[in-house]
């Protein structure tokens, strides 16, 4: 490092401790304790989960916006979604259709509906919206984004020309779609899907047999969402001209993914690579001696579209060197292209419970340890 060192801190958060905020804030104080002329950038990071447009707006200089949804019972609640420059968006479809807004006892993907999270894609173009990033993890749904274009206007109809609610149980009734009121503004606006798994539509790697588990479906209640998936995908390639069952991703989010890419001709993508797209990563990269990422727990699954792995490709991409501050790590975590080194916050073998309930203070020592060995690296390179 000649000159005043640069730093780029742009970690995920640590979930259910540490804000990726508070991350930048907590590297930030460490880093000038070592080097008190540094400069620091603090980037927030996320990669479609929770948190994703809060974050996306503070990295992007945007504004959180509030609208009147339903969420996915159909309750009202408010909702945010990021209006950023130039008329881009990113809509959370956790804010509205996720699972943290339902009780344990609550979880029912037969009756659970995205209906909110189209709603929130109506008050994006409200706004003036025309470039629209769907974030869509934690969904608490498995209606194939029925409830969704249904808040855009489109009408699923069953067997006799009655129109469905568009929830999980309806996947089984429907027989044809109709287009008549769908929201023009779609055709006029690009659609990007945040999106990390590759789970096709239907069968024993698809949307309801993976993930309805966790949303509250038994075995027999997968099994008939299943079934409804299928019916659904045949109805959706007859109005599309376009067999979306076996998609990679389509699966996503309670089959979303294969609602956003029938109706609204969303391009799908990686996550992170999407928010490091928005945020204009690369450029903030110039000039930096180091970057800081990390996440809660680096596992075999950190090479997969994480935070973590996205932000060392374009680090290495930039000739920047780039370290990890991690709750822990498992002995697969990958080595990564790019990632220097990973630091673990633990410093002693102790339960979980503990390591979670003082994430901030051992952060705060592993931030300390970092920039002290960076401060003793410096003072001998001189």
């Amino acid at each position: 490092m000649a000159g005043v060192p640069r730093f780029v801190f742009a970690s995920d958060s640590l979930k259910g401790t540490i804000t990726s905020v508070r991350a930048g804030r907590l590297l930030e104080a460490a880093a000038r304790r070592h080097f008190p002329q540094c400069e620091c950038r603090c980037i927030p990071m996320a990669d479609g989960g929770d948190g994703t447009a809060e974050a996306v707006a503070l990295a992007c200089d945007g504004e959180l916006k509030r609208a009147c949804a339903h969420d996915p019972l159909g309750r009202p609640v408010e909702a945010a979604y990021a209006m950023l420059p130039d008329g881009r968006s990113v809509v959370e479809m956790a804010a509205a259709s996720g699972l943290p807004l339902l009780s344990p006892g609550e979880k029912n993907p037969l009756l659970t509906s995205t209906y909110g999270t189209g709603e929130l894609i109506c008050a994006a173009l409200d706004a003036g919206a025309r470039d629209v990033t769907l974030a869509i993890g934690g969904s608490a749904t498995n209606d194939g984004g029925m409830g969704c274009m249904r808040a855009l206007g489109a009408r699923f109809l069953d067997a006799r020309g009655r129109e469905l609610a568009g929830c999980g149980a309806d996947l089984a009734h429907v027989v044809s779609i109709d287009l008549w009121r769908f929201d023009p503004r779609v055709a006029r606006t690009k659609f990007h899907l945040m999106c990390d798994v590759d789970n096709p539509l239907v069968g024993p790697d698809g949307a309801s047999a993976v993930y309805g588990p966790q949303k509250g479906a038994t075995p027999e209640v997968v099994a008939e969402l299943d079934a409804g998936m299928a019916n659904y995908a045949r109805v959706l390639a007859a109005t599309f001209g376009r067999d979306f069952a076996c998609i990679p991703g389509a699966g996503a989010a309670g089959g979303l993914g294969a609602g956003a890419m029938a109706f609204l001709e969303a391009r799908v993508e990686s996550g992170i690579a999407r928010v490091l797209e928005l945020a204009n990563f690369p450029a903030l990269l110039e000039g930096v001696d180091l970057c800081v990422t990390g996440e809660g727990h680096a596992d075999a699954q950190t090479a997969r579209g994480k935070v973590v792995a996205g932000v060392a490709a374009a680090c290495k991409a930039a000739g920047v060197p780039c370290v990890a501050v991690v709750g822990g790590m498992s002995a697969d975590a990958a080595c990564l292209p790019g990632l220097a080194a990973t630091v673990p916050t633990a410093i002693d073998a102790m339960p979980l419970e503990e390591a979670l309930a003082r994430a901030e203070e051992l952060y705060a020592l592993a931030a300390e340890r970092l920039f002290s060995l960076l401060e003793l690296g410096f003072r001998l390179r001189t």
